[in-house]
């Protein structure tokens, strides 16, 4: 018989504990701040490539 300790868990079952305890305004805040900071990686890079492509343009 081969018993499992349960009082020992991973990293990731503690986060997923944390996470099921946080409210749902917690949580969406979480992921809006997320999209936006990629919303704004995105937009630097767009423009990066639009600035870069003029510069080749008027060589």
């Amino acid at each position: 018989m081969v018993m499992k300790p349960e009082n020992i868990t991973s990293f990731g079952d503690q986060l997923r504990v944390r996470d099921s305890c946080r409210s749902l305004g917690e949580r969406c805040c979480r992921v809006v701040k997320e999209l936006r900071a990629r919303f704004y990686i995105l937009r630097r890079c767009v423009a990066m490539l639009l600035c870069s492509n003029e510069v080749n343009e008027e060589t």
